[in-house]
């Protein structure tokens, strides 16, 4: 299978059975997401859920979380991950929003990446989500999947494999495609015992066609 049949492959799959695929966390403006998708590194999305409607119930928007102390940021998300540099950046990406952007969030991956706690994977989350703009956001589970099944070959960086996926995916898609590999990864392709039983993407697959040809050996 060459690599433009493999990718053929995996996208005929997840437009067949994923055809919905969108993000898990929940949110109601590019503000909510963006505060999310800084509590989500290294954090589940569903811990993440159980805790933003207490910051987006007392800080509804930029304009006051600008105003908050970090200290009572921290006590609402204590029980995220990193909330001490969590409850800094929040406190800083607010205070940017609010004096360099009006408050609004901005929709491109280069004004994004300016603000406190937000890399260029949160970047291209904020703008495919809110935006539909052709960006992958490559996180643990993405750069796993992809290298996996054989879509990304001897990426070393998150920046080499978003390069390589975005290469192969139709523009169009391409936001669309960061939900369906990270789902697959957090539900299918699990880091620890993959559950390749129950995948359909195992012709395609490369890592499954190892483990066949060393079950035959």
């Amino acid at each position: 299978m060459t690599i433009q049949q493999r990718y053929q492959f995996v996208i005929d799959y997840f437009q067949e059975h994923a055809p919905d695929a969108e993000t898990e966390l929940i949110y109601d403006s590019p503000y909510q997401l963006l505060v999310a998708v800084i509590l989500s590194a290294q954090c589940t999305d569903k811990r993440v859920n159980m805790t933003t409607p207490a910051i987006f119930a007392r800080y509804p928007d930029a304009e006051s979380l600008a105003k908050a102390k970090v200290e009572d940021v921290f006590g609402l998300i204590k029980s995220i991950s990193y909330p001490n540099n969590k409850a800094k950046h929040l406190v800083g990406m607010a205070n940017m929003l609010v004096d360099d952007f009006h408050g609004e969030v901005p929709l491109t991956v280069d004004e994004l990446i300016t603000l406190p706690g937000v890399g260029r994977k949160t970047a291209n989350v904020i703008t495919s989500v809110v935006d539909n703009q052709p960006n992958m956001a490559v996180d643990t589970h993405v750069f796993r999947v992809a290298a996996r099944i054989g879509l990304t070959r001897n990426a070393k960086t998150p920046l080499a494999a978003e390069r390589q996926l975005i290469s192969h995916i139709p523009e169009i898609l391409i936001h669309k495609a960061h939900h369906w590999l990270i789902l697959h990864g957090r539900y299918v392709c699990v880091a620890r015992n993959p559950k390749c039983e129950e995948c359909g993407l195992q012709p395609a697959c490369i890592y499954f066609q190892k483990l066949l040809k060393t079950a035959k050996s």
